[in-house]
């Protein structure tokens, strides 16, 4: 239900994304938004990043002015009846130069892959793996610089990753993060995050 309301949100975050628009007045109206349409609140403090702000990984929204061709990175989530969702989706606005257009590409490969791989029995660090191989045969391995995912439900992040050290088995209820991403420092950053809910053939 949680990951239901952040989908609706992440509608409505995308027609914030206009000219002369900061960071920080995206943030804003973020934890807005989630309650209109019966949130909580956020589960964590919004990241929205613009164009080489979004090489970082963990930035905070600052003053940056959106320009064109800048990608927007939002990794948002919310709280509802205690549980949690985490999202990121990357957009650019007005245009994404050819660049821009393979990153992106590449790490949605990536996203779709890992999730590909999931079922019980699978070990976290072949998921990881299974989306990781398609960031280096793009070209871009030394810039996918974090695990692929993290555990989730009551916290935002709980224990247990998606990682290439953890040998551990998926098993069927268990609900992680796969986000592969690739940050070009001083151009830009691009990360794909689903959540996944594992069933008995897949997720």
């Amino acid at each position: 239900e949680v990951s239901a309301i952040n989908d609706r949100a992440m509608e409505q975050f995308k027609n914030l994304v206009k000219a002369g628009v900061t960071e920080e007045a995206l943030a804003r109206q973020v934890e807005l938004i989630y309650k209109s349409l019966g949130a909580d609140g956020n589960s964590f403090q919004p990241h929205i990043a613009f164009g080489a702000n979004a090489a970082d990984p963990h930035h905070k929204p600052d003053g940056t002015v959106l320009k064109e061709g800048d990608c927007v990175l939002f990794d948002v989530g919310c709280r509802k009846d205690y549980y949690c969702a985490d999202m990121t989706r990357t957009f650019f606005y007005k245009y994404a130069d050819n660049e821009a257009g393979k990153v992106y590409d590449t790490v949605l490969r990536a996203n779709l892959a890992g999730e590909a791989a999931i079922h019980p029995g699978a070990r976290f660090c072949d998921i990881d793996r299974a989306a990781r191989e398609h960031i280096e045969a793009g070209g871009y391995g030394p810039y996918f610089t974090h695990r692929l995912g993290h555990s989730i439900g009551l916290e935002d992040h709980e224990f247990g990753d998606v990682s290439s050290v953890n040998t551990d088995t998926v098993k069927a209820g268990m609900t992680f993060s796969v986000e592969p991403g690739v940050y070009l420092p001083g151009k830009f950053g691009v990360r794909v995050e689903d959540l996944v809910l594992v069933t008995e053939d897949g997720c």
